[in-house]
């Protein structure tokens, strides 16, 4: 991918060593989420105020299935529970140490460089809580992988547990498997309660993370920070894979509802626009690759287009998504800003600020078990 060099309004920074922050290769040009929204220079003035901090990470992989068994492989690959008590062990400690002036030795051009982090509002998750959905046994069960993943990441205050309100997305890994003969959907649909459970309010229960507006059918949900409005569209925004009803209807309906001030908005999902996410069937080489003219392995062209249709007349400032693990990267596509970090179980994130000013992204890896934390790259542009 070529470097996105030259732009007046946007600061990218390529951390020693790191991913470059790199465009897609869909055409490239000045963001709509650039632009205000219709009607927006008119409701500028009675917007909310907007200054929210908050951490975004996804590919959690928690991988046990049994209390001290892990899935084959995943040990090699690093999805262990000392992996993930790590990470959540340096976002816990994020809070009061200073935004990064440097990064690889250059200055990290970051509106708010040198600056006390504020106590993050909540944890992001962009997909594959788990490894097998959930933790697959042969009698349909609670997974001993969602077990896992709720002990590590549902906020409390015990060691090793995420001390911030966390806003779950499902993956691939999280809902792709049948369950056995007879159970098929089991395991999808513990997932999908799971999320379901965390964030839907009823008049018979408040959730341990409401949000303002949710989905029963595709599992979507919303919510706002101040004047920042914020969606989570799980695998991705249109999906109707093993049955599940598309949530463009209710994204469409959120938006007009929500966001047709001009205020800022943040989608998050699973899958991107990276080579990974987008990669289709290639015949002549029997695998899916970027050159092949087949069917699409995770989502499709047209479900893109769907999407960007739906974001287009919206201030949509950031999305931002998981599913490929090894790079941190900004990036545009479709006229949209998009941003990946590492997985979570290589100790990813992307530490994010959002103001009436600027939007500040700085991604960062979890390097030790007592918080110690290395930012490796950065992106930052004004708020118009």
């Amino acid at each position: 991918m070529p470097l996105l060099t030259g732009l007046s309004r946007r600061r990218f920074l390529r951390g020693a060593g790191g991913a470059l922050l790199a465009t897609a290769t869909s055409p490239a040009g000045p963001a709509w989420s650039q632009a205000a929204a219709p009607g927006a220079a008119s409701a500028t003035t009675s917007r909310p105020p907007v200054d929210a901090t908050f951490l975004f990470t996804s590919d959690v992989h928690a991988c046990l299935i049994s209390a001290d068994a892990l899935s084959p492989d995943c040990a090699e690959q690093g999805k262990t529970d000392a992996n993930l008590v790590r990470h959540v062990t340096a976002l816990n400690a994020l809070a009061g140490k200073a935004w990064p002036e440097r990064i690889g030795g250059q200055p990290s051009g970051l509106y708010s460089a040198g600056q006390p982090i504020a106590r993050p509002l909540g944890l992001v998750i962009a997909g594959d809580l788990t490894d097998d959905g959930g933790g697959q046994v042969k009698v349909p069960g609670e997974g001993w992988q969602l077990k896992q993943f709720a002990n590590r990441y549902s906020q409390g205050s015990g060691p090793g547990q995420l001390a911030m309100p966390a806003y779950v997305g499902l993956g691939n890994h999280d809902i792709d498997q049948d369950g056995a003969a007879g159970h098929v959907d089991w395991y999808r649909r513990e997932l999908r309660d799971y999320v379901e459970f965390t964030h839907r309010s009823t008049v018979f229960s408040t959730p341990p993370v409401p949000v303002g507006n949710y989905d029963v059918l595709s599992d979507s949900y919303s919510w706002d920070w101040g004047g920042l409005h914020l969606v989570q569209l799980q695998r991705f925004g249109g999906d109707r894979g093993h049955g599940a009803p598309s949530g463009l209807d209710w994204l469409k309906a959120d938006l007009a509802a929500s966001a047709a001030d001009g205020r800022p908005v943040a989608i998050f999902q699973h899958y991107g626009w990276d080579h990974f996410s987008t990669e289709v069937w290639d015949p002549q080489a029997k695998t899916f690759d970027a050159t092949g003219a087949g069917e699409a392995h995770w989502w499709s062209a047209a479900e893109r287009a769907a999407l960007v249709e739906i974001l287009k007349p919206y201030r949509v400032v950031g999305l931002f998504h998981g599913h490929q693990h090894d790079q941190a990267m900004a990036y545009q596509a479709d006229g949209l800003d998009i941003f990946t970090a590492c997985a979570a179980f290589l100790g990813g994130f992307a530490l994010v600020r959002i103001n009436t000013e600027a939007m500040d992204v700085a991604f960062g890896e979890a390097r030790d078990g007592q918080g110690t934390v290395e930012f490796t790259h950065a992106f930052t542009k004004p708020i118009a």
